[in-house]
């Protein structure tokens, strides 16, 4: 008895006093790991901080690109280029041929993505229009650059855009128009300071699409001239308008000729009387709004 106890003994205590050494681990990295966990919350903070950022600033550039930017040096420190357009795609919006750009304080018309189709840039500080603004840019249909201040536009400026239809430079700071491109439907350059020396005799007589001409609240002395056949509408009101002939609208020589597009022209706050002038209108389905005594 006394020997099996003895056996048992050895079988159970003896391990305890000369335990098998531990297998070799690696020391648990403390330090690495509290820094990983700080970069992934510093990560996460960001992320969000970008999300805040981009929805209150408007612009849809997506948020992946957004943090892709700031980890890479490289491509901070790297110029942007036009294939790109990630400056004004940036700075404005930019959706589906659209380019909205206004109230951001802009000096100058930001460099436009090529399938540009409708740029949206009033209420800004841009003060010239260069002939190389729109340059590459020939799928304009629309420009709104109102509530600027524009003073001067490089000749040829609009040359290129052969499919622009709407075109308003309404509150500026314009003396004289530029040179206007062929298919304009709607032209509006109200509340200007231009003067009737500042509109070339032959501005308006080949755009034979244009039916809205707004030129009110400027310093005009007379109508302008060689108005087409296609206008509808007329805005002339607020001017320095003194005089106007038979010819202004009507033809003189033709006493059968009748302008049937033309729906309204406006013509008060103006000095002319307009009821000396009765034959100058006599070719209009309707008279003129404006004083007549």
């Amino acid at each position: 008895m006394e020997t099996l106890q003895a056996a048992f003994f050895l079988l159970v205590f003896v391990p305890l006093v000369n335990p098998a050494p531990p297998l070799q681990q690696e020391p648990f990295q403390f330090d690495e790991y509290d820094t990983d966990v700080s970069m992934g919350s510093l990560i996460q903070q960001d992320y969000e901080t970008q999300s805040n950022n981009i929805i209150k600033d408007g612009t849809n550039v997506s948020l992946d690109t957004s943090l892709r930017m700031q980890g890479d040096d490289s491509e901070l420190d790297a110029s942007p280029t036009k294939d790109t357009n990630l400056p004004t795609c940036l700075l404005c919006v930019c959706l589906s041929g659209s380019v909205y750009c206004e109230e951001i304080d802009i000096e100058a018309v930001p460099p436009l993505p090529k399938e540009t189709a409708y740029l949206y840039a009033r209420f800004n500080k841009i003060k010239r229009i260069a002939a190389s603004d729109f340059a590459d840019i020939t799928t304009l249909r629309r420009i709104d650059f109102s509530g600027n201040r524009i003073e001067e536009i490089e000749d040829g400026a609009f040359s290129k855009l052969l499919l622009l239809e709407e075109l308003s430079l309404a509150e500026n700071r314009l003396i004289k128009l530029p040179v206007l491109p062929p298919k304009l439907t709607t032209f509006n350059a109200n509340q200007n300071r231009i003067k009737s020396r500042g509109i070339k005799a032959n501005a308006f007589k080949k755009l034979t699409n244009l039916a809205y001409l707004y030129l009110g609240h400027n310093a005009l002395e007379s109508v302008p001239l060689n108005l087409p056949e296609s206008l509808r509408i007329l805005h002339l009101q607020y001017n320095n308008i003194t005089s106007i002939t038979d010819d202004t609208f009507c033809k003189s020589n033709n006493t059968r000729y009748i302008r049937t597009r033309m729906d309204e022209i406006r013509m008060e706050g103006n000095p002319i009387v307009l009821a000396k002038h009765v034959n100058a209108f006599s070719c209009l389905r309707m008279l003129p709004v404006g004083t007549y005594y």
